[in-house]
């Protein structure tokens, strides 16, 4: 029978190729639990900040625009946009929130003194607290990644098999330690045995 050339080279580049797509998972879960995780840590931390330190503001409305579903028929909401002045500075700004404001409304909002790009309603910062439910997504991704990494490495740990296993010999009492009997010394057959050797032949 013969044998196919480029069997064992395809079964290499395969396994090369599952290789690094598993790579490539594993990296993209680790990327997406680490970003879910600094959002989560930000958006919390910057709910903290508002509390604390926020400087209270009124935006006045410029226009809104409406966005449109999944389906490109239905509204999905609204973005509108206001101005305000801090500290004898104009901003413009996104207004938090998908309602439509008519333009000239007067939002009563909160932001920060060292970052005016941080804007939020009030409504929003009166009902809005730090939670740990923003972690929960983040958990499942990274839980997903554990169990992809013990699955891999039990794999691999299959792939390879046992090592060779040494058994040690058990001892028998009834077994001699020597199997073979030790031949004793005899003077007259080692005087024989040299002078046949020494003798020449005819």
């Amino acid at each position: 029978m013969s044998t196919l050339r480029g069997a064992s080279a395809v079964d290499v580049d395969s396994r090369r190729i599952r290789g690094v797509i598993v790579v490539v998972c594993v990296v993209v879960l680790a990327v997406l639990a680490g970003s879910l995780f600094i959002a989560g840590a930000r958006k919390n931390a910057q709910i903290d900040s508002l509390r604390r330190n926020g400087v209270p503001v009124v935006v006045t409305v410029t226009g809104c625009r409406g966005l449109l579903g999944g389906s490109g028929s239905n509204d999905a909401g609204y973005v509108c946009r206001g101005t305000f002045t801090l500290r004898g500075r104009h901003h413009v700004d996104t207004i938090p929130g998908d309602l439509d404001r008519p333009p000239g409304t007067k939002v009563r909002a909160v932001t920060l003194s060292a970052d005016p790009g941080l804007l939020a309603t009030a409504h929003q910062l009166s009902t809005a607290h730090g939670s740990a439910k923003v972690f929960v997504l983040p958990s499942a991704v990274a839980l997903v990644l554990l169990l992809a990494l013990v699955l891999a490495a039990a794999r691999l740990l299959i792939r390879r098999g046992p090592g060779p296993r040494r058994t040690a010999r058990r001892f028998d009492p009834a077994r001699p330690l020597v199997d073979r009997e030790p031949k004793r010394f005899d003077p007259g057959a080692s005087a024989d045995s040299r002078d046949s050797c020494a003798r020449p032949g005819p």
